[in-house]
């Protein structure tokens, strides 16, 4: 048998099930609520800034002159953008030898791990976090070692199972792959415990990748703190940033990556052979990022704030549903109630009944079926509509 993999000798293939991945599932149904995909954000309802499609568009214009780079992204782009994103995370980039433009952040991620995971290593894996990130890692033949995050007691502060990090540290396990704010929970990482895993990673020589895709929609109360600020070692820490969510540009896949120069090389060499670099001309709408408008940002976490408070209220009213207030991001990740069907049933049930597509809480870390996530960033009346519906649908499948 080839080494293709086969039904009974899995291929690494065969371990990326992108079937319930989020926005592999389109709306059925038509009007309000139906038709409500809560897999990802409405870019209707929070459209990009105007600027960033305006310096796209005179790239286009300029031709040939912008449609190719370096790999790692035009210069123009990544210099002034370097002083951007240092101020933001608190540490200085140097644009030619720490910064790589990558086709989004999802790209990002798979660059730096794949620069960093060799087959057989172990990498500590936050549970739950981003679907991507287990897959990627067993993709590339890691192994996951599960770090918990305790977020359900609302009571109480979330936390890392930083314990386990250090236990695994000393284990000789030296990559850590987290989001910051946590997706799927909305999450933000207390202070002192990234301090603690910078130390960790300094002393133990652990990389750590760090998805901060989310860090600029961060809700009154609350702050972002980015491990770059909080003393870990250039060489120990990868930093992943874009426009694809606060600021609606998903689908111009650009994203930023800060890291180690020898880490940025690699990624450099993988982009080379996948993509040869980001869309040249979609690069020049980071020139628009961290420049918006005088009062764009606050009024755009404004308008999220509203529609996850009145979310919030629909769940808290409804019995047997339990949910962390989101902090920073656009995500809610509900606990479904007692029902006849498999809580990893729900999101097709729902989905065959309405049209909503929510994703499932399973594609997030083993042992979260009974959750399910929804991206709130969408028309606020029509978010709202749907999750009621979605609540009648898991009340009226009560066992």
């Amino acid at each position: 048998m080839s080494s293709h993999g086969s039904a009974t000798a899995p291929g690494r293939f065969d371990t990326i099930d992108v079937r319930n991945a989020p926005g592999q599932h389109r709306p059925d149904g038509a009007g309000t609520p139906a038709g409500v995909d809560f897999s990802h954000g409405d870019v209707a309802a929070f459209p990009p800034s105007p600027a960033a499609v305006s310096a796209v568009l005179g790239a286009i214009e300029d031709g040939g002159e912008q449609a190719y780079s370096r790999y790692r992204g035009h210069r123009s782009v990544r210099a002034p953008l370097a002083e951007r994103l240092a101020r933001f995370t608190g540490a200085p980039v140097d644009p030619d030898r720490e910064l790589v433009i990558t086709p989004g952040t999802q790209a990002g991620l798979f660059l730096a791990l794949s620069a960093l995971v060799e087959p057989g290593d172990r990498v500590m894996v936050v549970e739950p976090d981003y679907f991507a990130n287990r897959r990627i890692v067993t993709y590339l033949g890691g192994h996951v070692v599960p770090i918990r995050l305790s977020y359900e007691d609302t009571s109480a502060p979330a936390r890392l199972d930083v314990d386990a990090v250090r236990a695994a540290a000393r284990d000789g396990v030296r990559t850590l792959v987290l989001s910051n704010p946590n997706n799927p929970t909305g999450v933000l990482h207390a202070a002192e415990q990234l301090h603690e895993i910078a130390e960790i990673a300094n002393r133990y020589g652990v990389t750590v990748v760090a998805d901060e895709l989310y860090s600029r929609l961060v809700y009154p109360g609350h702050r972002a703190t980015h491990l770059r600020s909080c003393g870990i070692e250039p060489d120990r820490c990868v930093t992943l940033l874009g426009p694809s969510k606060t600021e609606s540009l998903s689908g111009f896949r650009v994203g930023a990556a800060i890291g180690p120069a020898a880490v940025v090389d690699r990624m450099e060499k993988l982009l080379a052979i996948v993509s040869l670099r980001a869309g040249g001309y979609s690069q020049s709408a980071l020139h628009s990022w961290f420049t918006e408008p005088e009062g764009w940002l606050d009024a755009r976490i404004a308008a999220h704030r509203r529609i996850r408070d009145d979310l919030l209220a629909v769940f808290d009213a409804a019995p047997g549903f339990h949910v962390r207030p989101t902090e920073g991001g656009s995500y809610l990740f509900p606990r479904l109630p007692a029902m006849a069907v498999p809580a990893a049933e729900f999101p097709a049930e729902l989905r065959r009944r309405t049209g909503i597509v929510v994703t499932a809480g399973a594609e997030f870390g083993p042992g979260h079926d009974g959750s399910v996530r929804l991206n709130f960033s969408q028309d606020h009346e029509r978010a709202v509509a749907a999750v009621r519906t979605l609540v009648e649908v898991a009340l009226d499948l009560a066992p």
